[in-house]
């Protein structure tokens, strides 16, 4: 078995993807700029790992952190951030989380059962070798 990308709503996995790496992309609920993450999956200690941020704008909570390089209209922030989950809120008001990997974006609300209010990404076996 290898170690994928596993979503749950409370203690149920909705879904588990083979995949080492994957984007997060969504719209600040305020400013309305697009933001995106890439993460990778560290298989050995059982993690996510920011790989770099991108904003392309600032406000509200926005500004660009630290090391942070203007390319192609957006900020690109180095990562380094190692978690062992991400808790993401769903919330009716705001866009939707993406959720991007192996050439293909969907949207995380798709992934949950109806109602839920969060969905969490953890790494976990998938099954595949």
């Amino acid at each position: 078995m290898t170690i994928g990308l596993c979503l749950a709503v409370a203690t149920a996995i909705v879904a588990a993807l083979p995949v080492e790496r994957f984007t997060l992309d969504w719209m600040h609920s305020v400013e309305k700029i697009r933001w995106q993450e890439d993460w990778r999956i560290d298989a050995a200690r059982r993690s996510l790992v920011l790989v770099e941020s991108r904003v392309r704008g600032s406000g509200a909570g926005m500004d660009p952190p630290e090391g942070a390089v203007l390319r192609d209209g957006a900020w690109h922030a180095p990562g380094g951030v190692e978690v062992p989950r991400l808790s993401l809120a769903l919330s009716d008001f705001t866009e939707d989380w993406r959720l991007c990997a192996n050439g293909a974006c969907r949207p995380l609300r798709a992934l949950a059962p109806p109602g839920a209010s969060a969905i969490e990404l953890v790494p976990c076996r998938t099954g595949r070798r």
